[in-house]
């Protein structure tokens, strides 16, 4: 990407807004505090998008924007549009940030990709289809995430508190945080930041398996289980012939080495022809790409695109 080509791109999640900046010597990332959910997305976005544009040293034309939790009601890129036109901005492009992660771990390619962190989405596109599986949130989804590890250690916890399950060094970690485990729902609950916080908790899960505490290597045995499942619910729903789809597996969760094992080797049994393979770049060059997706890509169909 030069800097003529002129695109400024937007990898947009709770913890964080990337923006990759065309300049005068090439590009550069800047980073926005993350979306608030409680509140209208196009407004934020197009803020970080003036903002991005004040620090620009070369000419925007095309806004291209891959957005966590993007619902159909928020994709719409004539919208954003609308709020940036007085600022030359002549075309935009907005998608689901599974569809950057995507492009940007898979490029061209065809296969899956499971991006798992605080949440979890995979997006598998085969010759002409595609299917997404879970990121459904922390309420109803995400099965195999930081969240929902986080919230089955905490379980854990609270059943060792109570007697109904063995005893683990998770709970020690919970009374650092918690003296009075009696307490803890009561400021989760109240708390804005009790999401963060569970999910918190998996990192803790990943140091203590390997340290061989049972109900975290078995919190993590499930997990990477949950996360395979999903990987080859994707898959199939997406080949049309038995040639081998590669997999790509990104975000925090994987750096635990027991859930990736444990990733693999439940993918491994499904019998589905698959290799693992690793990431070509970030959610951040997924959105760059998205501004030359062809239009009988897959994925096509689920841009919103607008122009001037």
């Amino acid at each position: 990407m030069t800097a003529d080509e002129g695109v400024l791109a937007i990898d947009a999640g709770q913890t964080g807004i990337k923006v990759r900046i065309p300049t005068a010597q090439g590009v550069r990332d800047d980073v926005f505090p993350g979306i608030r959910t409680h509140e209208p997305l196009l407004p934020q976005l197009a803020a970080a998008v003036r903002t991005a544009l004040d620090h620009a040293g070369a000419t925007v034309a095309t806004v291209t924007a891959g957005v966590s939790g993007l619902t159909s009601r928020e994709a719409d890129a004539a919208a954003l549009l609308a709020r940036i036109a007085d600022r030359g901005v002549r075309d935009v492009r907005l998608a689901h940030d599974s569809t950057t992660s995507f492009l940007g771990a898979m490029g061209d390619g065809r296969g899956a990709v499971i991006a798992a962190g605080t949440g979890v989405v995979t997006l598998a596109v085969g010759p002409s289809r595609v299917a997404r599986v879970d990121g459904w949130g922390n309420l109803i989804g995400d099965a195999g995430s930081g969240y929902w590890i986080g919230r089955e250690a905490l379980d854990a916890v609270m059943r060792s508190f109570d007697g109904r399950g063995p005893d683990t060094g998770l709970r020690e970690i919970a009374e650092e945080r918690w003296p009075d485990l009696t307490q803890a729902y009561i400021s989760l609950q109240s708390g804005e930041d009790r999401v963060q916080i569970i999910a918190s908790f998996a990192e803790h899960v990943a140091r203590l398996a390997t340290e061989g505490d049972p109900v975290s290597q078995h919190i993590t045995v499930r997990a990477g289980g949950e996360l395979a499942h999903s990987v080859e619910t994707a898959l199939r729903r997406v080949r049309e012939d038995d040639q081998a789809l590669g997999v790509c597996a990104i975000g925090g969760v994987f750096r635990s080495a027991q859930l990736r094992e444990a990733f693999v080797s439940h993918l491994s049994a499904s019998g589905l022809a698959s290799q693992l393979v690793d990431p070509l770049g970030h959610g951040i060059d997924g959105a760059v790409a998205l501004g030359q997706l062809a239009p009988g890509h897959p994925l096509a169909a689920d841009v919103s695109i607008a122009h001037a």
